[in-house]
Protein backbone atom coordinates (compact mmCIF):
# COMPACT_ATOMS: atom_id res chain seq x y z
CA UNK A 1 0.00 0.00 0.00
CA UNK A 2 1.39 3.30 -1.14
CA UNK A 3 2.46 5.42 1.88
CA UNK A 4 0.18 9.03 2.06
CA UNK A 5 1.79 12.02 1.08
CA UNK A 6 4.00 14.64 3.93
CA UNK A 7 2.87 17.62 3.80
CA UNK A 8 5.08 20.54 3.73
CA UNK A 9 3.42 24.25 3.75
CA UNK A 10 5.85 27.10 4.03
CA UNK A 11 4.94 30.57 4.44
CA UNK A 12 6.57 34.10 4.99
CA UNK A 13 4.74 37.35 6.60
CA UNK A 14 3.59 39.66 4.22
CA UNK A 15 5.34 39.03 0.99
CA UNK A 16 4.61 40.71 -2.19
CA UNK A 17 3.65 38.50 -4.61
CA UNK A 18 6.25 40.04 -7.07
CA UNK A 19 8.98 39.27 -4.46
CA UNK A 20 9.97 36.38 -6.36
CA UNK A 21 13.39 35.96 -8.79
CA UNK A 22 11.14 33.79 -10.98
CA UNK A 23 8.88 36.66 -12.05
CA UNK A 24 11.28 39.68 -10.38
CA UNK A 25 14.67 39.89 -11.77
CA UNK A 26 15.85 41.82 -8.96
CA UNK A 27 15.59 39.47 -6.76
CA UNK A 28 17.58 36.60 -5.80
CA UNK A 29 15.46 33.77 -4.63
CA UNK A 30 17.03 30.64 -6.22
CA UNK A 31 15.30 28.02 -3.91
CA UNK A 32 11.87 29.50 -4.44
CA UNK A 33 12.91 29.00 -8.40
CA UNK A 34 13.69 25.62 -7.85
CA UNK A 35 10.74 24.80 -6.12
CA UNK A 36 9.04 26.46 -9.08
CA UNK A 37 10.31 24.60 -12.31
CA UNK A 38 9.73 20.97 -10.24
CA UNK A 39 6.19 22.27 -9.32
CA UNK A 40 3.69 24.59 -10.30
CA UNK A 41 3.66 28.78 -9.84
CA UNK A 42 -0.17 30.33 -9.09
CA UNK A 43 -0.12 33.84 -10.05
CA UNK A 44 -3.58 34.56 -9.01
CA UNK A 45 -3.60 33.52 -5.12
CA UNK A 46 -5.11 35.44 -2.61
CA UNK A 47 -5.37 35.67 1.09
CA UNK A 48 -8.76 35.30 2.80
CA UNK A 49 -7.61 38.77 5.20
CA UNK A 50 -4.59 40.88 5.06
CA UNK A 51 -4.03 40.96 8.26
CA UNK A 52 -2.17 38.04 10.34
CA UNK A 53 -4.09 37.00 12.57
CA UNK A 54 -7.39 36.14 10.83
CA UNK A 55 -4.99 34.88 7.97
CA UNK A 56 -3.29 32.21 9.82
CA UNK A 57 -6.77 31.05 11.21
CA UNK A 58 -8.46 30.36 8.09
CA UNK A 59 -5.02 28.38 6.71
CA UNK A 60 -5.66 25.82 10.01
CA UNK A 61 -9.47 26.51 9.70
CA UNK A 62 -10.39 26.71 6.34
CA UNK A 63 -12.79 29.50 7.03
CA UNK A 64 -13.34 32.85 6.90
CA UNK A 65 -12.31 35.23 9.55
CA UNK A 66 -16.04 36.00 9.77
CA UNK A 67 -16.82 32.35 10.98
CA UNK A 68 -13.99 31.31 12.66
CA UNK A 69 -13.94 34.37 15.08
CA UNK A 70 -10.26 35.71 14.80
CA UNK A 71 -11.37 38.64 12.45
CA UNK A 72 -8.30 40.99 13.03
CA UNK A 73 -5.02 41.26 15.42
CA UNK A 74 -5.44 41.14 19.30
CA UNK A 75 -8.71 38.66 18.38
CA UNK A 76 -7.63 35.09 19.66
CA UNK A 77 -8.65 32.24 17.78
CA UNK A 78 -10.57 29.84 20.06
CA UNK A 79 -8.63 26.69 21.01
CA UNK A 80 -11.33 24.28 20.51
CA UNK A 81 -11.91 25.12 16.81
CA UNK A 82 -11.67 22.34 14.75
CA UNK A 83 -7.83 22.58 12.65
CA UNK A 84 -5.86 21.13 9.93
CA UNK A 85 -3.62 19.74 12.69
CA UNK A 86 -6.35 17.85 14.75
CA UNK A 87 -8.37 16.41 11.52
CA UNK A 88 -4.80 15.00 10.08
CA UNK A 89 -3.05 14.15 13.63
CA UNK A 90 -6.39 11.95 14.05
CA UNK A 91 -5.79 10.51 10.72
CA UNK A 92 -2.52 9.30 11.74
CA UNK A 93 -0.24 11.71 10.32
CA UNK A 94 2.43 13.40 12.87
CA UNK A 95 1.59 17.29 13.02
CA UNK A 96 3.91 19.97 13.62
CA UNK A 97 4.24 23.81 13.56
CA UNK A 98 7.79 25.49 13.83
CA UNK A 99 8.23 29.46 13.77
CA UNK A 100 5.07 32.07 13.78
CA UNK A 101 2.06 31.33 14.89
CA UNK A 102 0.09 34.63 16.07
CA UNK A 103 -3.09 32.61 16.76
CA UNK A 104 -3.30 34.44 19.75
CA UNK A 105 -3.07 38.26 20.97
CA UNK A 106 -0.47 40.08 22.84
CA UNK A 107 -3.12 40.27 26.27
CA UNK A 108 -2.57 37.77 28.77
CA UNK A 109 -3.44 34.68 29.69
CA UNK A 110 -3.03 34.05 25.92
CA UNK A 111 0.49 31.94 25.08
CA UNK A 112 1.79 34.36 22.92
CA UNK A 113 1.67 37.61 25.68
CA UNK A 114 4.09 38.77 27.97
CA UNK A 115 5.32 37.81 30.74
CA UNK A 116 4.73 34.14 29.65
CA UNK A 117 7.03 34.97 26.37
CA UNK A 118 9.97 35.36 28.26
CA UNK A 119 8.96 32.50 31.01
CA UNK A 120 11.58 30.04 29.89
CA UNK A 121 10.52 27.39 32.38
CA UNK A 122 7.43 27.02 30.96
CA UNK A 123 8.26 26.58 27.01
CA UNK A 124 11.15 24.45 28.28
CA UNK A 125 8.11 21.90 29.54
CA UNK A 126 5.83 22.55 26.71
CA UNK A 127 5.81 21.54 22.75
CA UNK A 128 2.19 20.87 22.38
CA UNK A 129 -0.45 19.56 21.36
CA UNK A 130 -1.38 23.45 20.41
CA UNK A 131 -4.28 24.06 18.42
CA UNK A 132 -4.26 20.75 16.47
CA UNK A 133 -0.84 20.66 15.94
CA UNK A 134 0.95 17.79 18.06
CA UNK A 135 4.23 19.63 18.80
CA UNK A 136 5.33 23.06 18.24
CA UNK A 137 8.38 25.49 18.52
CA UNK A 138 7.26 28.77 18.34
CA UNK A 139 8.84 32.70 18.09
CA UNK A 140 6.28 35.78 18.50
CA UNK A 141 8.72 38.21 17.74
CA UNK A 142 9.78 39.99 14.10
CA UNK A 143 13.08 41.45 13.92
CA UNK A 144 14.12 42.98 17.22
CA UNK A 145 10.64 43.74 18.87
CA UNK A 146 10.16 42.76 22.71
CA UNK A 147 8.00 39.90 22.13
CA UNK A 148 10.81 37.64 22.01
CA UNK A 149 10.86 34.64 23.91
CA UNK A 150 9.74 31.23 23.75
CA UNK A 151 11.72 28.43 21.58
CA UNK A 152 13.14 30.61 20.00
CA UNK A 153 15.23 32.24 23.22
CA UNK A 154 15.54 28.53 24.14
CA UNK A 155 17.56 27.76 21.46
CA UNK A 156 19.39 31.01 21.45
CA UNK A 157 20.46 30.06 24.75
CA UNK A 158 21.45 26.54 23.74
CA UNK A 159 23.59 27.91 21.32
CA UNK A 160 25.78 29.75 24.03
CA UNK A 161 24.17 32.82 23.43
CA UNK A 162 22.80 33.85 27.17
CA UNK A 163 23.07 37.67 25.99
CA UNK A 164 20.07 37.70 23.47
CA UNK A 165 18.01 40.16 25.52
CA UNK A 166 20.68 42.94 24.73
CA UNK A 167 20.07 42.78 20.73
CA UNK A 168 16.30 43.06 20.83
CA UNK A 169 14.38 45.84 22.18
CA UNK A 170 13.82 46.12 25.52
CA UNK A 171 10.70 45.53 28.09
CA UNK A 172 10.75 47.54 31.08
CA UNK A 173 13.49 47.63 32.99
CA UNK A 174 15.99 45.80 30.61
CA UNK A 175 18.84 47.48 28.04
CA UNK A 176 19.21 46.38 25.03
CA UNK A 177 22.92 47.56 24.01
CA UNK A 178 22.61 46.13 20.31
CA UNK A 179 18.91 46.30 19.36
CA UNK A 180 18.94 49.10 16.30
CA UNK A 181 17.99 52.56 17.32
CA UNK A 182 14.29 53.52 16.49
CA UNK A 183 13.65 55.45 12.86
CA UNK A 184 13.12 58.80 13.93
CA UNK A 185 10.10 58.97 12.07
CA UNK A 186 8.28 57.53 14.78
CA UNK A 187 6.80 54.86 11.91
CA UNK A 188 6.57 51.08 13.54
CA UNK A 189 8.17 49.42 10.75
CA UNK A 190 11.60 51.17 10.25
CA UNK A 191 14.61 51.08 12.57
CA UNK A 192 17.19 53.61 12.16
CA UNK A 193 19.83 51.18 11.28
CA UNK A 194 19.04 48.75 8.88
CA UNK A 195 21.94 46.47 9.83
CA UNK A 196 21.18 44.54 12.96
CA UNK A 197 24.38 43.03 14.88
CA UNK A 198 22.48 39.91 15.78
CA UNK A 199 24.75 37.32 13.72
CA UNK A 200 22.88 35.32 11.29
CA UNK A 201 23.48 32.34 12.93
CA UNK A 202 21.32 33.22 15.77
CA UNK A 203 18.72 34.57 13.89
CA UNK A 204 14.77 33.78 14.00
CA UNK A 205 15.17 33.04 10.49
CA UNK A 206 17.59 30.28 10.56
CA UNK A 207 16.21 28.88 13.61
CA UNK A 208 12.88 28.30 11.65
CA UNK A 209 15.00 26.29 9.15
CA UNK A 210 17.05 24.40 11.31
CA UNK A 211 14.43 23.21 13.59
CA UNK A 212 11.97 22.41 10.72
CA UNK A 213 14.59 20.05 9.15
CA UNK A 214 14.64 18.74 12.46
CA UNK A 215 11.13 17.59 12.56
CA UNK A 216 11.83 16.33 9.02
CA UNK A 217 14.11 14.00 10.54
CA UNK A 218 12.50 13.23 13.51
CA UNK A 219 9.48 11.77 11.18
CA UNK A 220 10.74 10.45 8.03
CA UNK A 221 9.62 6.99 8.75
CA UNK A 222 5.79 8.22 9.17
CA UNK A 223 3.57 10.79 6.98
CA UNK A 224 3.78 13.96 8.93
CA UNK A 225 2.53 17.81 8.09
CA UNK A 226 4.40 20.45 9.05
CA UNK A 227 4.20 23.96 8.40
CA UNK A 228 7.14 26.01 8.58
CA UNK A 229 6.19 29.39 9.51
CA UNK A 230 8.82 31.82 8.24
CA UNK A 231 8.47 35.41 10.30
CA UNK A 232 9.97 37.72 7.69
CA UNK A 233 9.63 39.85 5.48
CA UNK A 234 7.65 41.53 8.08
CA UNK A 235 8.52 44.77 9.21
CA UNK A 236 10.78 46.38 10.59
CA UNK A 237 13.20 46.28 8.27
CA UNK A 238 16.32 45.34 9.78
CA UNK A 239 18.22 42.33 9.30
CA UNK A 240 21.64 40.93 9.55
CA UNK A 241 24.64 40.87 7.53
CA UNK A 242 25.15 39.63 4.62
CA UNK A 243 21.43 40.33 3.95
CA UNK A 244 21.42 43.59 5.23
CA UNK A 245 23.60 44.47 1.94
CA UNK A 246 22.83 42.61 -0.28
CA UNK A 247 20.90 44.85 -2.43
CA UNK A 248 21.93 48.36 -3.28
CA UNK A 249 18.93 50.80 -2.44
CA UNK A 250 19.76 52.83 -5.52
CA UNK A 251 18.75 50.15 -7.54
CA UNK A 252 15.33 49.34 -5.90
CA UNK A 253 12.34 50.49 -7.67
CA UNK A 254 9.46 51.71 -4.99
CA UNK A 255 6.31 52.24 -6.03
CA UNK A 256 4.68 55.59 -6.26
CA UNK A 257 1.02 57.44 -6.41
CA UNK A 258 -0.29 58.37 -9.89
CA UNK A 259 -1.37 61.91 -9.56
CA UNK A 260 -5.16 62.31 -9.23
CA UNK A 261 -5.93 58.32 -8.73
CA UNK A 262 -7.24 58.67 -4.94
CA UNK A 263 -9.93 61.32 -6.34
CA UNK A 264 -12.21 58.27 -7.58
CA UNK A 265 -11.28 56.60 -4.43
CA UNK A 266 -13.22 56.57 -0.65
CA UNK A 267 -11.68 59.42 1.39
CA UNK A 268 -9.13 57.54 3.51
CA UNK A 269 -7.04 56.95 0.39
CA UNK A 270 -6.54 60.81 -0.27
CA UNK A 271 -6.21 60.81 3.72
CA UNK A 272 -2.68 59.05 3.59
CA UNK A 273 -1.36 61.77 1.29
CA UNK A 274 -1.54 64.16 4.01
CA UNK A 275 1.33 64.54 7.12
CA UNK A 276 -1.37 64.31 9.64
CA UNK A 277 -5.01 63.31 8.50
CA UNK A 278 -7.77 62.15 11.46
CA UNK A 279 -9.28 58.85 11.15
CA UNK A 280 -11.67 59.97 13.97
CA UNK A 281 -13.20 56.39 15.47
CA UNK A 282 -11.46 54.27 13.02
CA UNK A 283 -9.29 54.10 15.57
CA UNK A 284 -11.88 52.82 18.55
CA UNK A 285 -11.01 50.95 20.39
CA UNK A 286 -7.35 50.42 18.77
CA UNK A 287 -5.47 51.71 16.81
CA UNK A 288 -6.04 50.64 13.06
CA UNK A 289 -3.18 50.10 10.91
CA UNK A 290 -2.73 51.93 8.15
CA UNK A 291 -4.93 54.70 9.30
CA UNK A 292 -2.46 57.34 9.07
CA UNK A 293 -0.35 59.74 6.83
CA UNK A 294 2.04 57.15 4.44
CA UNK A 295 4.51 60.26 3.74
CA UNK A 296 7.92 58.50 3.33
CA UNK A 297 10.89 60.19 2.07
CA UNK A 298 11.67 58.26 -0.74
CA UNK A 299 16.03 57.32 0.11
CA UNK A 300 13.76 55.63 3.38
CA UNK A 301 11.62 53.61 0.95
CA UNK A 302 14.47 52.47 -1.21
CA UNK A 303 16.24 51.09 2.21
CA UNK A 304 13.88 49.80 3.57
CA UNK A 305 13.22 47.68 0.35
CA UNK A 306 16.49 46.51 0.17
CA UNK A 307 16.71 45.27 3.54
CA UNK A 308 12.86 43.53 3.00
CA UNK A 309 14.60 41.78 -0.43
CA UNK A 310 17.36 41.10 1.95
CA UNK A 311 14.87 39.15 4.18
CA UNK A 312 13.84 37.18 1.33
CA UNK A 313 16.35 35.90 0.16
CA UNK A 314 17.94 35.07 3.71
CA UNK A 315 14.54 32.94 4.51
CA UNK A 316 14.90 31.71 1.04
CA UNK A 317 18.32 29.87 1.56
CA UNK A 318 16.64 28.35 4.73
CA UNK A 319 13.95 26.71 2.51
CA UNK A 320 16.74 25.52 0.28
CA UNK A 321 17.82 24.06 3.20
CA UNK A 322 14.07 21.98 3.98
CA UNK A 323 14.35 20.50 0.40
CA UNK A 324 17.33 19.60 0.58
CA UNK A 325 16.43 17.72 3.31
CA UNK A 326 13.56 16.22 1.50
CA UNK A 327 15.70 15.18 -0.95
CA UNK A 328 18.36 13.50 0.71
CA UNK A 329 16.02 11.48 3.11
CA UNK A 330 14.43 10.34 0.06
CA UNK A 331 11.42 11.92 0.63
CA UNK A 332 10.89 14.36 -1.87
CA UNK A 333 8.92 12.26 -4.27
CA UNK A 334 6.13 11.95 -2.19
CA UNK A 335 6.19 15.26 -0.26
CA UNK A 336 3.23 17.40 -1.59
CA UNK A 337 5.42 20.81 -0.83
CA UNK A 338 3.26 24.50 -0.98
CA UNK A 339 4.88 28.00 -0.30
CA UNK A 340 2.90 31.12 0.19
CA UNK A 341 2.26 33.87 2.27
CA UNK A 342 -0.13 35.06 4.66
CA UNK A 343 -0.65 38.46 2.65
CA UNK A 344 0.90 41.01 0.70
CA UNK A 345 2.52 43.78 1.02
CA UNK A 346 3.24 47.67 -0.01
CA UNK A 347 6.46 49.46 -0.93
CA UNK A 348 5.27 52.71 -2.17
CA UNK A 349 2.74 51.52 -4.80
CA UNK A 350 -0.21 53.67 -4.72
CA UNK A 351 1.77 55.99 -2.12
CA UNK A 352 1.11 53.07 0.31
CA UNK A 353 3.44 51.75 2.49
CA UNK A 354 3.47 48.55 4.49
CA UNK A 355 -0.64 47.45 4.99
CA UNK A 356 -3.95 48.72 6.12
CA UNK A 357 -7.71 48.76 4.09
CA UNK A 358 -6.90 49.36 0.79
CA UNK A 359 -7.81 46.03 -1.61
CA UNK A 360 -5.21 46.42 -4.01
CA UNK A 361 -3.57 43.56 -5.72
CA UNK A 362 -0.46 44.33 -3.60
CA UNK A 363 -2.33 43.86 -0.10
CA UNK A 364 -4.26 41.02 -1.29
CA UNK A 365 -2.33 38.57 -3.83
CA UNK A 366 0.25 36.19 -2.39
CA UNK A 367 3.29 34.27 -3.94
CA UNK A 368 2.17 30.65 -4.53
CA UNK A 369 3.92 27.18 -5.78
CA UNK A 370 2.84 23.87 -5.32
CA UNK A 371 4.94 20.77 -6.36
CA UNK A 372 4.38 17.44 -5.71
CA UNK A 373 6.98 15.45 -8.13
CA UNK A 374 5.35 13.05 -10.35
CA UNK A 375 1.64 14.73 -9.63
CA UNK A 376 1.65 18.40 -10.03
CA UNK A 377 3.00 19.33 -13.30
CA UNK A 378 6.77 20.74 -13.47
CA UNK A 379 7.87 24.03 -14.44
CA UNK A 380 4.67 26.28 -15.18
CA UNK A 381 2.56 28.41 -14.09
CA UNK A 382 -1.30 29.40 -14.49
CA UNK A 383 -3.59 32.15 -13.47
CA UNK A 384 -6.50 29.78 -11.68
CA UNK A 385 -7.70 31.59 -8.72
CA UNK A 386 -6.22 30.57 -5.57
CA UNK A 387 -7.59 30.99 -1.49
CA UNK A 388 -5.79 30.65 1.90
CA UNK A 389 -9.28 29.41 2.68
CA UNK A 390 -8.82 26.41 0.47
CA UNK A 391 -5.21 25.03 1.97
CA UNK A 392 -7.10 23.07 4.59
CA UNK A 393 -9.50 21.16 2.20
CA UNK A 394 -6.84 20.44 -0.39
CA UNK A 395 -4.42 19.23 1.89
CA UNK A 396 -7.20 16.95 3.34
CA UNK A 397 -8.13 15.90 -0.10
CA UNK A 398 -4.20 14.94 -0.55
CA UNK A 399 -4.19 13.05 2.24
CA UNK A 400 -7.47 10.93 1.49
CA UNK A 401 -8.90 12.19 4.73
CA UNK A 402 -12.71 13.20 4.96
CA UNK A 403 -13.01 17.30 4.64
CA UNK A 404 -15.62 18.49 7.86
CA UNK A 405 -18.68 20.46 6.74
CA UNK A 406 -17.98 23.30 8.56
CA UNK A 407 -15.00 23.89 5.77
CA UNK A 408 -15.78 26.80 3.66
CA UNK A 409 -12.80 26.29 1.36
CA UNK A 410 -12.83 24.34 -1.36
CA UNK A 411 -10.10 21.30 -2.95
CA UNK A 412 -8.08 22.29 -5.25
CA UNK A 413 -6.12 19.28 -5.92
CA UNK A 414 -7.75 18.58 -9.07
CA UNK A 415 -6.68 21.94 -10.18
CA UNK A 416 -3.07 21.79 -9.22
CA UNK A 417 -2.97 17.98 -10.53
CA UNK A 418 -3.19 19.83 -13.88
CA UNK A 419 -7.36 19.75 -14.55
CA UNK A 420 -9.63 23.37 -14.71
CA UNK A 421 -9.59 25.80 -11.94
CA UNK A 422 -12.55 24.82 -9.45
CA UNK A 423 -12.90 28.17 -8.15
CA UNK A 424 -14.07 31.41 -10.37
CA UNK A 425 -14.16 33.65 -7.21
CA UNK A 426 -12.10 35.04 -4.32
CA UNK A 427 -13.44 36.90 -1.27
CA UNK A 428 -11.02 39.25 1.03
CA UNK A 429 -12.45 40.21 4.51
CA UNK A 430 -10.73 42.98 6.76
CA UNK A 431 -12.27 43.92 9.71
CA UNK A 432 -9.76 45.92 11.82
CA UNK A 433 -12.10 47.18 14.94
CA UNK A 434 -15.97 46.21 15.38
CA UNK A 435 -17.20 49.00 13.26
CA UNK A 436 -14.66 50.31 10.87
CA UNK A 437 -12.43 50.07 8.91
CA UNK A 438 -14.02 47.11 7.54
CA UNK A 439 -13.90 46.28 3.53
CA UNK A 440 -14.57 43.16 1.68
CA UNK A 441 -13.56 42.32 -1.68
CA UNK A 442 -15.09 40.11 -4.25
CA UNK A 443 -12.23 39.61 -6.88
CA UNK A 444 -13.01 36.99 -10.65
CA UNK A 445 -10.37 36.88 -13.09
CA UNK A 446 -11.25 40.15 -14.81
CA UNK A 447 -12.61 42.76 -12.49
CA UNK A 448 -12.33 43.21 -8.26
CA UNK A 449 -15.15 45.12 -6.35
CA UNK A 450 -14.97 46.33 -2.99
CA UNK A 451 -17.45 47.27 -0.32
CA UNK A 452 -17.35 49.03 2.80
CA UNK A 453 -19.97 48.19 5.99
CA UNK A 454 -20.78 52.28 5.58
CA UNK A 455 -20.58 55.15 3.33
CA UNK A 456 -21.72 54.91 -0.43
CA UNK A 457 -18.14 54.27 -1.70
CA UNK A 458 -16.62 51.38 -2.87
CA UNK A 459 -14.07 50.31 -5.55
CA UNK A 460 -14.34 48.74 -8.87
CA UNK A 461 -11.33 47.77 -10.74
CA UNK A 462 -10.71 46.26 -14.14
CA UNK A 463 -7.64 44.26 -13.88
CA UNK A 464 -7.18 42.88 -17.05
CA UNK A 465 -7.44 46.98 -18.68
CA UNK A 466 -6.00 48.48 -15.44
CA UNK A 467 -3.78 45.85 -14.02
CA UNK A 468 -2.35 48.82 -11.97
CA UNK A 469 -5.61 49.51 -10.48
CA UNK A 470 -5.38 53.67 -11.25
CA UNK A 471 -9.02 54.16 -12.31
CA UNK A 472 -11.87 53.37 -9.94
CA UNK A 473 -14.91 52.27 -11.87
CA UNK A 474 -17.52 52.61 -9.17
CA UNK A 475 -18.98 55.47 -10.00
CA UNK A 476 -18.57 55.49 -14.02
CA UNK A 477 -22.32 55.47 -15.48
CA UNK A 478 -20.82 53.03 -18.24
CA UNK A 479 -19.89 50.36 -16.14
CA UNK A 480 -23.11 50.13 -13.79
CA UNK A 481 -24.11 47.00 -15.00
CA UNK A 482 -20.79 45.20 -14.36
CA UNK A 483 -20.75 46.96 -11.06
CA UNK A 484 -24.10 45.47 -10.22
CA UNK A 485 -23.37 41.63 -11.89
CA UNK A 486 -20.49 41.57 -9.77
CA UNK A 487 -22.09 42.63 -6.33
CA UNK A 488 -25.02 40.12 -7.07
CA UNK A 489 -22.35 37.39 -7.72
CA UNK A 490 -20.30 38.88 -4.53
CA UNK A 491 -23.63 37.93 -2.61
CA UNK A 492 -23.87 35.01 -4.00
CA UNK A 493 -20.16 33.71 -3.49
CA UNK A 494 -21.00 34.49 0.36
CA UNK A 495 -24.05 31.74 0.27
CA UNK A 496 -21.90 29.03 -2.25
CA UNK A 497 -18.89 29.80 1.00
CA UNK A 498 -22.01 28.89 3.92
CA UNK A 499 -20.65 26.11 5.52
CA UNK A 500 -22.64 23.10 5.97
CA UNK A 501 -21.08 21.78 9.68
CA UNK A 502 -24.38 19.06 9.95
CA UNK A 503 -25.78 16.88 7.29
CA UNK A 504 -29.71 16.91 6.62
CA UNK A 505 -30.45 13.07 7.39
CA UNK A 506 -34.03 13.16 7.43
CA UNK A 507 -37.28 14.76 6.04
CA UNK A 508 -38.01 16.71 9.16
Amino acid sequence: MERRPNILLITTDQQHFTALGAVNDRISTPNLDRLCRVGMRFDRAYCASPVCTPSRATIITGQYPSHHGAWTIGVNLSEDRQTLGQVLSAAGYRTGLIGKAHFQSLAPPSLESQPILRDLDFWRGFNGPWYGFDHIELARNHADESHVGQHYALWMESRGFPEWREYFQPLAGESAAHAPALHPSGHYWARAGRHWALPQELHYTTWTGERSAAFIDDNADRPFFLWASFHDPHPPYTVPEPWASMYDPDDMQPGRVSPGEHARNAPHFAMTQQPAPDFGDWHKPFEAHGCSSHLYPGEDLKRDMAVYYGMVSFLDAEIGRLLDRLEALGLAGNTLVVFTSDHGHFLGQHGLVAKGPFHYEDMLRVPFIAAWPGRIPAGGARDAIQSLVDLMPTFLDAAGVAIPGQVQGMSQLSTWLGGPAVRDHAICENRHNPDMPHVTSYIEPRYKVSVYRRGPWGELFDLEADPGELRNLWDDPQSEPVKCGMLHRMVQGFLQAEPTENPRVAHA
